[in-house]
């Protein structure tokens, strides 16, 4: 308990100056404020950066019992296509029984080329060069070969592409200039490759 303090006489006069202009209230006044409503107590405003609980639905949990085993979850990731899924999605510029012969193997590729083992920089001349000359020849259906490509360690979160021609070429036949000349790429049929190997039908000079 703390002991109490002894006035000064300046805090003393001070007090007493203040205590002479104190005048106490009237029965009125008391009734007043004896009638008198207690005002509203302001609600407090939402902080900011902070939704107000109340307005937000309550999560939907579904039904479940115990020991059921969990529902597998739906991705929201968008996987890109493999080359052969987008080749598919192409739009069909070729002859269609053609095109139906071709992809079950049973055209033989006029000319090949195999661009396995080589990188980016040495295998992009050498597609231009092969794709232009075999239209020039006048071949129709060619067989460029990439290969698979061999998995890598994959030592970080974001998951590395294997086979980096095997990406690359199907862009390579779209661009310029090989683009004008190329009607139709298709992935090969295992007697030929497979996933390995790229069906390219040539169109006519």
């Amino acid at each position: 308990m703390s002991r109490r303090r002894t006035l000064k006489p300046e805090e003393e006069q001070l007090w007493h100056d203040v205590a002479r202009t104190i005048r106490p209230l009237s029965e009125a006044a008391l009734a007043r404020l004896r009638k008198a409503k207690p005002l509203p107590v302001p609600e407090a405003a939402p902080i900011m950066g902070h939704a107000d609980p109340v307005s937000h639905p309550k999560p939907h949990f579904a039904a479940f019992r115990l020991g059921e085993k969990a529902r597998p979850l739906r991705s929201a990731a968008h996987i890109a296509p493999t080359p052969a899924e987008a080749l598919a999605q192409a739009p069909l510029q070729m002859d269609a029984r053609k095109h139906a012969k071709m992809t079950r193997g049973k055209l033989e590729p006029e000319a090949r080329i195999d661009l396995h083992g080589m990188t980016m920089a040495e295998a992009h001349p050498e597609l231009i060069r092969f794709i232009l000359n075999a239209q020039t020849a006048g071949l129709r259906l060619v067989l460029v070969i990439t290969g698979k490509g061999k998995p890598a360690a994959d030592h970080g979160p974001i998951p590395t592409r294997t086979g980096v021609l095997r990406h690359q070429v199907p862009h390579w036949l779209r661009m310029a200039p090989l683009g004008p000349a190329v009607l139709q790429v298709t992935e090969s049929h295992l007697k030929h490759g497979g996933g390995g190997a790229y069906y390219v039908y040539l169109r006519r000079r």
